[in-house]
């Protein structure tokens, strides 16, 4: 009888990994950095990504592991018939503790951001409708190619659309009262887009290159408020990035900014 309760266990084992899946990806950089006429500076940066998949549910963890493993994101998410939920179990400590950082618009106070979220394919044109443990709802949904999504909270109100027009993408966001646009298209084979910020970007390839061109337009400072630090001004500066994917899978990028005049070079992988 042990033996038939033992080998009914390895079965079932077996079965269970067949039908359970794990897939880790990941991507590593060192950027030299001259700088401009500051020092230069050596950064480097290592990612890996776990996804484990069993049926109808996954579990996806991020790790940072340049400077130690350590976890940057855990996340679940599983369907009960038309009902989603997803729960992000990672708490990001995100709280400014050193004065010297005081000017970066980054928060004053800790807050917890994981969450348990819970969406609804409703039969009501499409619409999916969602709720989180914060209370706030969401209904989203694709009307005749037009991208639309609410979100009602204590906070203020989130609408967002996006559509494709005549080669064009559109999209645009109201939060709480603030209005973000962004356009997008392509013009002889030169990808361009342009912002609310008065941000502009044109992508193109360069003899076998990539090269990307970005205006980044000015930034008022703003004042200090309850929960943020204050932001200092920023001028407006010019970017432009040079990439080439080596025959050795990994790819170089060389960036100059126009601020501080510095040249950056990325050496970069992703499996």
């Amino acid at each position: 009888m042990k033996k038939l309760i033992a080998l009914f266990a390895v079965s079932t084992l077996a079965s269970t990994a067949a039908v359970a899946s794990v897939a880790i990806s990941g991507a590593a950089s060192v950027s030299y950095d001259d700088n401009g006429s500051a020092a230069s500076a050596t950064t480097y940066d290592a990612d890996l990504s776990i996804v484990g998949t069993n049926g109808g549910t996954t579990l996806t963890v991020g790790m940072d592991v340049d400077a130690g493993a350590s976890i940057s994101g855990v996340d679940m998410a599983s369907k009960i018939g038309p009902v989603t939920i997803t729960a992000d179990m990672y708490d990001e400590v995100s709280i400014v503790t050193s004065a010297a950082q005081t000017s970066t618009g980054e928060q004053k106070t800790e807050t917890v951001d994981s969450s348990v979220s819970v969406s609804i394919d409703a039969p009501i044109g499409d619409a999916t409708v969602g709720l989180d443990n914060s209370g706030d709802v969401t209904i989203s949904g694709t009307w005749s190619g037009v991208t639309v999504s609410h979100t009602s909270n204590d906070a203020g109100d989130i609408t967002s659309g996006s559509a494709s027009i005549a080669g064009m993408d559109v999209a645009i966001t109201n939060d709480n009262s603030v209005t973000a646009w962004s356009l997008g298209t392509t013009v002889s084979g030169i990808a361009v887009t342009l912002n609310s910020g008065n941000d502009v970007t044109a992508t193109f390839g360069l003899a076998g290159n990539t090269m990307v061109v970005s205006h980044f337009g000015a930034d008022a400072s703003a004042a200090a408020t309850t929960l943020v630090w204050e932001t200092a001004a920023v001028a407006a500066y010019t970017t432009v990035a040079i990439t080439r994917d080596l025959t050795s899978g990994a790819s170089l990028t060389a960036t100059y900014k126009g601020s501080d005049e510095s040249l950056t070079l990325k050496a970069a992988v992703a499996f």
